[in-house]
Formats: C-alpha cells, structure tokens, sequence
C-alpha cells in the first residue's frame, strides 16, 4: 500500500479550508483516508500561527513507514524542519520581453546614460 500525505478539502465554496491527512494513494482526495496529521488554513495570512498546524511526532512516524508528501505538503514539512525542503525549477518567464527587445532596451540604457 503506498502512502501519502495530502491535503483534503473541507471548507464552504469561496472559503478554503484543509486536513492534511495519510492516504492510501489510491483513495479519493476528499475520501477515505487512515489518519488526519494537520490542518492548513489559507485564508490566515502568513505569519499567523495557525494557519498551518502540524502532529510532527505522527508525521514523522508515517514518513519512516513510508508515506511520502505532495508538493505542497512537502513545502510545508520543509518549512517546519521535519523533512528536506523540496527543490523547485526555475518558473517559465514568458511574460519577459523577448531577446531583440531586451537589446533594444539595452542600447537605450546605455545611450542615455
């Protein structure tokens, strides 16, 4: 049975509001699922304490059987020091100005100084 640790849905529509729970990989998002670790409120801001809250002696049990994290419960375990932060790529920067007009902006640059 391969485990994760994700996040399941449980707030009103327009108010967001989620369980971090362990899953069986195969069990729906919102379905079935073994234990509730956590919970994740988005709509605090984020210095805000309780916006994410963790059970990190349970996680760290379920990591060491096995369990493995979603992306962003990953952020969230990196962030607390119970797991490696994950690495992320370089995000697509499509909305940059393409290559000739960076040289033209470049040469303007340098004219005008």
């Amino acid at each position: 049975m391969s485990l994760k640790i994700r996040l399941a849905r449980a707030g009103a529509h327009k108010r967001p509001f989620y369980h971090i729970v362990i899953a069986d990989s195969r069990s729906p998002r919102d379905g079935r699922f073994i234990e509730k670790v956590g919970s994740y409120n988005p709509m605090l801001p984020q210095e805000h304490a309780d916006r994410i809250r963790l059970e990190n002696e349970r996680i760290t049990h379920w990591l060491n059987h096995g369990a493995v994290a979603t992306d962003r419960v990953a952020r969230f375990l990196g962030h607390a020091g119970l797991a490696p932060m994950p690495a992320y790529r370089e995000q697509p920067v499509q909305s940059l100005p393409k290559k000739k007009a960076q040289e033209r902006a470049k040469a303007n640059a340098t004219a005008t100084a």
